[in-house]
């Protein structure tokens, strides 16, 4: 039977953060599934896509190694892709400001946007746990995984049962006056600067909280954007003829359809995608 080849989505820029490749909490199959709908002119990676602190030998499923497939395809043919560095990916901090064809690897950028600056970076730098206490900040990322798991079985139970779901973390987050209180401090922290530096846009991940909203001061107005996630949210922003908005997949029916229309996720030996991720930038 032959498959519908669907159309891929344009989009003038698309900005993905806290993917967490090797993480038992990604959502690697639902990424390629995104990223296989969407022809973008410029994808920006920005920070802790590949979770180097979670890094197992042991754990590195297909679907994750997949991805990176997927980006390096992308980079192969000259789709501009910016890699900025995050504190999970920190170890690529190192090599900042290297570039290789229409990739580059920074630690943060600033984007010209139809006359204006955007400031895009991960946001670590304003964890005050990352200044201060990074053994702490480690010790709470193996917690949010063990939660993340622990989430996703009790998942199953509720929709064997025929019940919605729920997310722990999200709970946790809205529930508790302090995390709350983090929230909003990072965002009006981002926002200051980006004020005082004059720019229209500054843009982050981190916090695993997509958002797009304005925040004032008594120096100006900025507009705070926040990717999200691909842990829990499933998020992405893009810009396309002069607007942004918080890209979801739960609510993209398209991407899903274009994707199990494809060839499947998981298919290939680590063998095989490894062979065509040497074919692809000419080593075989």
């Amino acid at each position: 039977m032959k498959q519908t080849i669907f159309p891929k989505r344009a989009v003038d820029l698309v900005i993905i953060s806290d993917v967490h490749l090797g993480a038992f909490g990604c959502h690697a199959k639902e990424l390629l599934k995104y990223l296989r709908s969407i022809k973008p002119k410029t994808l920006i990676l920005n920070g802790d896509i590949i979770d180097i602190w979670q890094f197992r030998k042991r754990y590195f499923p297909k679907s994750h190694l997949m991805v990176i497939r997927h980006l390096t395809g992308l980079i192969a043919k000259n789709t501009k892709v910016v890699y900025i560095t995050g504190n999970h990916d920190e170890l690529m901090r190192k090599f900042s400001n290297f570039n290789m064809g229409s990739f580059k690897l920074v630690n943060k950028l600033l984007l010209d946007i139809h006359g204006q600056k955007a400031w895009i970076f991960h946001g670590d730098v304003f964890d005050i746990t990352m200044q201060h206490s990074k053994w702490l900040a480690k010790f709470g990322s193996i917690g949010y995984d063990l939660l993340i798991l622990l989430n996703s079985f009790s998942n199953f139970i509720l929709t064997s049962l025929g019940r919605q779901k729920i997310s722990f973390s999200q709970k946790i987050k809205h529930g508790v006056k302090r995390a709350v209180s983090y929230i909003n401090k990072f965002e009006d922290t981002a926002a200051g600067i980006a004020i005082s530096k004059g720019y229209a846009f500054v843009i982050c991940g981190h916090i695993h909280q997509p958002e797009i909203r304005t925040i004032r001061n008594q120096k100006g107005s900025v507009t705070y954007l926040n990717s999200g996630d691909w842990v829990e949210n499933l998020s992405a922003l893009e810009y396309h003829e002069g607007e942004w908005k918080i890209y979801r997949y739960r609510e993209d029916p398209y991407a899903q359809a274009y994707a199990l229309a494809s060839k499947q996720a998981d298919s290939p030996s680590h063998k095989e995608t490894f062979e065509e991720l040497l074919k692809e930038f000419e080593l075989r």
